[in-house]
């Protein structure tokens, strides 16, 4: 299939202007001033599937931002692959820290610089130059749908009802997403599990308004001091999580698959080289690989309270502040960890105070199975990409809706990464390497062809 490396050299600078007009776009699903860029976005993402070749594309209303949807049926016969991305992305903040201005896209050191880079305008994007280069080439072997969202980075909250509504316009054989990563460049990997989300926001009360610290400190309760406490509480020496019942419905992964797990590629010394760090930290009894896959984890996102200004301000604050996000493993039910954690951070709360628990969003676990013609035709194309078989990987990361869709459409998802580590994702300065990018394209044709043999 010598065709697939010449169009992606002869269309590789175009590839990269289309994809950077996406970029420049800031879609940032968090924040109500960019209603008006969330659907520039879902319209230049219609206007992109066309292009590509695409029977017909729309932009679908929804009750939040819009899902863009396209479709090319070349037989009934045939299966039909249904490919899932989104167009929203992450806050950049903070600004400050950017090395570039987050969405002005900039090519340093092989790799593309700006907010949506990698998570994932330019994993997604990668599809719809892999469905065009097969339109294009005449070597399209099956039916192909698009669902691209604009609401993944706040929880997917108006898919779930879109697919519902939706059944059988979106009815298909194997989803197929790209919003994960690879081990490295040269060792790639399927990522066969995701964690659930937990995603809470507290507010701790105290006085009725802002206090002078000399004339009130000491007799009344500092709001963010009686935070900081409870938080603490929320995991012991160990790094166990302290809420009752937490671990109750943990999947719990057998020896024997912690050993091969150990198997797959890992330096601990580069890991902490790279991020700057002497040690690692986490759940007393398991690697770091385990503690990022098989087991779930409480996280503060974000604090705050009092003045942060320049200078000083002495005052006991009336509110103080926290986001805190727990990733969830097999078996876990987001919607009764919330509850748990909302009746645990209540109890723990000493009574000079005011406490406040709302859930933001979360999302199940979800396990790919490995025993799939889908799966089987992933390995073969990193295989016949990449010239070695991937390392099958359970990721840290959460994609909520991959669960629903299960639930409610009744399909698998296969979830074919090209990201790494170090393209700092959900971070300043995240990056796509144009290496991956390419080869994402290269990558995924196969994966029609070995599909669509299988299947038959």
């Amino acid at each position: 299939m010598e065709h697939i490396k010449n169009y992606i050299e002869e269309n590789k600078e175009r590839f990269l202007d289309e994809l950077f007009e996406l970029i420049k776009i800031p879609s940032i699903s968090s924040e109500k001033k960019h209603k008006d860029d969330m659907l520039k976005t879902a319209e230049l993402w219609k206007d992109t599937i066309l292009k590509a070749g695409a029977d017909k594309a729309e932009v679908m209303p929804t009750e939040g931002n819009p899902v863009v949807y396209g479709e090319k049926m070349i037989g009934q016969d045939g299966p039909t692959v249904l490919v899932y991305g989104h167009y929203d992305v992450m806050p950049v903040d903070p600004l400050g820290l950017w090395k570039s201005p987050p969405f002005e896209p900039e090519i340093r050191d092989g790799k593309i610089y700006a907010r949506g880079a990698d998570d994932d305008k330019g994993q997604a994007f990668m599809h719809a130059k892999a469905f065009e280069l097969m339109v294009k080439t005449n070597t399209l072997p099956c039916n192909v749908k698009f669902m691209i969202e604009g609401e993944e980075e706040i929880g997917s909250v108006s898919l779930a009802k879109f697919c519902k509504d939706n059944k059988e316009l979106l009815k298909a054989d194997i989803i197929l997403v790209s919003d994960t990563g690879m081990i490295a460049q040269d060792i790639p990997s399927i990522t066969t599990g995701l964690r659930g989300l937990s995603y809470m926001e507290v507010e701790v009360t105290g006085p009725n308004k802002d206090l002078h610290s000399g004339i009130f400190g000491g007799a009344v309760a500092n709001p963010i001091n009686i935070l900081t406490k409870m938080i603490a509480g929320l995991t012991d020496e160990n790094n166990h999580i302290t809420i009752p019942g937490f671990y109750d419905d943990v999947d719990i992964v057998s020896d024997e698959e912690r050993v091969e797990m150990a198997k797959a590629p890992f330096s601990l010394e580069e890991y902490k080289k790279a991020l700057d760090i002497d040690e690692v930290w986490g759940e007393k009894g398991y690697s770091t690989n385990e503690r990022t896959g098989i087991r779930p984890t409480l996280d503060v996102n974000g604090i705050w309270g009092g003045y942060i200004g320049e200078g000083a301000k002495t005052v006991i604050p009336s509110k103080a502040y926290a986001k805190i996000s727990m990733r969830l493993v097999p078996n876990q039910n987001y919607e009764k960890i919330n509850k748990l954690f909302e009746d645990y951070f209540k109890a723990i709360a000493p009574t000079c105070v005011k406490v406040k628990v709302k859930s933001l969003h979360g999302g199940q676990s979800y396990v790919s199975p490995t025993d799939i013609p889908a799966y089987k035709a992933a390995d073969m194309a990193y295989t016949k990409a990449f010239g070695k078989k991937p390392v099958p990987v359970r990721s840290g990361g959460s994609i909520p809706i991959i669960s629903a869709f299960e639930e409610i459409l009744g399909i698998k998802s296969i979830l074919m990464g090209f990201g790494l580590e170090s393209d700092a994702i959900h971070s300043p300065n995240e990056n796509y390497p144009l290496f991956n990018f390419y080869k994402g394209i290269e990558t995924i044709p196969y994966f029609y062809k070995y599909f669509t043999e299988l299947m038959k």
